[in-house]
């Protein structure tokens, strides 16, 4: 796991610590658990003029993931990582089924919410509840992280794809084409958009090299759609050929090559219509901010030898990254963004007729539904001790959903709060 976040009596931060002298301090009484995700401990002892090392907070936003990393800049040090997953899908689906719902409503004169449509105002700088979820959850974390360590600055990838130079390298001149870092905003589109696997065997895990799926000697172009990954092997043996001729007996591979080669840029959109928005949130904090483009990143990492994954590409960001970083026994915490529930009122089913309604009060005998409680059962078939999250109900006998299965009907009174509901899952 990453190093424990320590807080003094005063609940300042201190220097994390390994999760081994984390242990020790707890196991002697002179520290208390403070919070669970991110782990953090509270002395017991005040610890005179404490001397803390400055953190820098690297962030790599994605569409779907975004990686978080703390990274001494003096000794190259990868203190804490995370990669927090995005609902905005979840989000713009409910948005969908809501609409639906109202229309159809509308439609059979049935009790509706009337249209809005002509008194609507949008403030400069809206964005739809998808993307600004996005930019939520990741000052949310700068602002957790800023309260567990003494973070000095953050690091930013503003441009991860500069899409006019993906679809048309020739749009701007010969400015994309040269430098130390040719090529690689294309190239890091075209692996997350091929899934980095061949295109024509599906192989993972191997050298790619980008193919052009209409051949430039039959009037193929260098555009992001006229292209895919393929490994060495069936570059070779493709050649020159018209791909409906090389897959001609593989007609499910070839439907699906010409259909993924004319998808959009959708996720590549989702960045860059947040790049700006999320920048000037992060300003408002007071830290110094360092940016940087992704192929800056994907350079940083390729030159360290680091694996592919967003908390290691958090952690190149920027010019400011170290020549040697060190990450020893660093296991991300990986954070999913569920919500705080809905504010609906009233159920329905398919067709928009009123199934249930919602208690109006949340919290019943100090618990609500996204605890993380810890139920010491003594008897019955339920005899044992559970932790999960937690369904409650206000009769006072709450679901618990654990690693193993759900438990049903736990009493409250065997339950006890270790985490609470805070809108995220660990």
């Amino acid at each position: 796991m990453s190093n424990v976040f320590v807080l003094d009596t005063k609940k300042r931060p201190l220097n994390p610590v390994h999760p081994g002298r984390a242990r020790i301090l707890l196991s002697q009484g002179k520290a208390a658990v403070f919070k669970r995700y991110p782990f953090t401990i509270i002395l017991n002892i005040a610890v005179e003029q404490p001397l803390v090392e400055p953190l820098r907070l690297k962030i790599d936003p994605g569409s779907k993931t975004t990686g978080l990393a703390l990274v001494n800049d003096a000794s190259g040090e990868v203190v804490f990582a995370a990669e927090l997953t995005h609902r905005g899908s979840a989000i713009k689906e409910a948005l969908e089924a809501r609409r639906a719902i109202r229309h159809s409503r509308r439609n059979r004169h049935t009790r509706y919410r009337k249209p809005r449509f002509a008194n609507r105002r949008r403030r400069p700088g809206w964005l739809p509840p998808s993307l600004e979820s996005r930019i939520a959850n990741i000052v949310t974390w700068t602002r957790r992280l800023m309260r567990l360590c003494q973070m000095t600055a953050i690091s930013q990838e503003l441009v991860k794809f500069d899409m006019q130079a993906i679809d048309n390298p020739e749009i701007a001149g010969v400015q994309y084409q040269q430098g130390t870092l040719q090529g690689y905003e294309l190239r890091e589109y075209l692996l997350e958009k091929w899934q980095r696997r061949c295109a024509y065997c599906g192989q993972q895990n191997v050298p790619l090299q980008i193919e052009h799926i209409r051949p430039r000697a039959h009037g193929g172009t260098d555009r992001t759609s006229n292209l895919t990954l393929a490994c060495e092997k069936c570059n070779v043996k493709k050649g020159t050929q018209d791909i409906r001729l090389f897959l001609k007996d593989k007609t499910d591979v070839l439907k699906k090559i010409l259909a993924q080669a004319r998808s959009p840029l959708k996720d590549a959109t989702a960045v860059n219509a947040t790049r700006w928005a999320l920048y000037e949130r992060l300003k408002e904090l007071g830290l110094p901010i360092e940016v940087g483009s992704g192929g800056l990143t994907k350079f940083n990492r390729v030159s360290r030898k680091l694996e592919k994954t967003h908390w290691l590409d958090a952690a190149c960001v920027g010019d400011s990254t170290p020549e040697y970083l060190t990450m020893n026994g660093i296991v991300p915490l990986l954070i999913t963004a569920t919500g705080h529930g809905k504010r609906q009122m009233c159920g329905t089913d398919k067709y928009g007729f009123p199934i249930r309604h919602r208690q109006r009060h949340k919290r019943y005998f100090g618990f609500q539904t996204g605890d993380i409680v810890r139920a010491i059962v003594p008897t019955g078939k339920k005899a044992g001790i559970h932790t999960g999250r937690t369904l409650v109900r206000a009769r006072g006998s709450f679901d618990l959903q654990t690693k193993y299965g759900r438990i049903t009907s736990v009493n409250q009174k065997y339950c006890r709060s270790i985490h609470r509901g805070d809108g995220y899952s660990y």
